[in-house]
């Protein structure tokens, strides 16, 4: 993911700083609930990093964007802040003392379901695409310009609010609500992320219909561009739960040198048991013309992941 060249509180045009009050508000987690509109909460978002001019700078950016801010500096504090006052959203640090974002993000999982922005360090993508395993619905890389998270975290947002008076969608055996975003498969509901969540969801809305990683990213993350890495790891995390053997895929099919299908295993034509995922080879091997190819896609740690079932 290509990200603004911008350190939070270093910018000359990143605004006024936040003040005390608002750090001191930010870092109780004891404020007053916000009200965005006549009769409508704020948001309550968990800001966890131990770099404190981060942690104020986001902050501050959230506050005035009408969030409710609690802060914590380690993990063990993220969890009790966690536990005491539920956040809609995280934002997590992966470098972080005792316990790192990724140990953090799981008890946080463990807890009740929870978006999660990451905060990744710039090339490190190994820890990236441990971020997305083990659920993470975003990632921002540092340095990183505050205004840019912020709207990230209004779109993570969005997506997680229930969709009014939406259909539930039910095909092979899997069955999806958006209006109470639960899903489940036989009848057992299914943990999803809200990404997971999402990239069901259209799936299920679009059976038949092959799709590439730039389209998906595009409709279920909202993103024109990106590090496609994100959406071949949030297929393989959903057919770990959806399919009965995720190594060799019936619904969600990969569709060589395009993406991927949803397809009724009844009337389905099987899918190609390639597990380097053989459409994501195709695509970075040979993109289409005019499309944009995102950058890290031939990094060793992503052939490593394509290389998985």
């Amino acid at each position: 993911m290509q990200q603004p060249h911008e350190s939070p509180g270093t910018g000359a045009d990143e605004g006024p700083r936040p003040g005390p009050d608002t750090g001191a508000r930010a870092g109780t987690g004891s404020a007053a609930r916000k009200e965005t509109a006549p009769g409508v909460a704020a948001t309550r978002v968990l800001v966890v990093d131990d770099d404190p001019t981060v942690a104020e700078v986001v902050s501050g950016y959230l506050d005035r964007a009408g969030h409710l801010v609690d802060r914590a500096a380690d993990g063990p504090t993220a969890l009790a802040r966690a536990a005491a006052h539920r956040p809609d959203l995280v934002v997590l640090d992966l470098m972080l003392p005792g316990m790192d974002g990724l140990e953090v993000c799981r008890r946080l999982r463990a807890q009740g379901p929870v978006p999660v922005i990451m905060l990744t360090a710039r090339g490190d993508e190994d820890d990236r695409i441990l971020g997305l395993e083990v659920g993470a619905d975003d990632y921002v890389t540092k340095p990183f310009s505050p205004r840019e998270l912020v709207l990230r975290v209004e779109s993570v947002l969005r997506r997680a609010r229930p969709a009014p008076a939406a259909r539930p969608l039910d095909a092979a055996g899997l069955t999806v609500d958006p209006s109470s975003r639960r899903a489940a498969k036989d009848g057992v509901e299914l943990a999803l992320t809200l990404r997971e969540f999402d990239l069901l969801a259209f799936f299920l809305r679009h059976p038949g219909r092959a799709y590439a990683r730039e389209d998906l990213m595009r409709e279920v993350w909202g993103w024109d561009f990106g590090d496609l890495s994100t959406v071949t790891v949030h297929v393989r995390r959903l057919r770990g739960k959806v399919e009965d053997d995720p190594a060799h895929p019936r619904l969600i099919q990969t569709v060589w040198g395009v993406g991927y299908r949803f397809a009724d295993p009844e009337g389905a034509v099987p899918a190609r048991a390639d597990h380097a995922d053989p459409a994501d080879r195709a695509d970075r091997t040979a993109p289409a013309a005019g499309r944009t190819v995102a950058p890290h896609l031939d990094s060793p740690a992503v052939r490593q992941e394509e290389a998985r079932p």
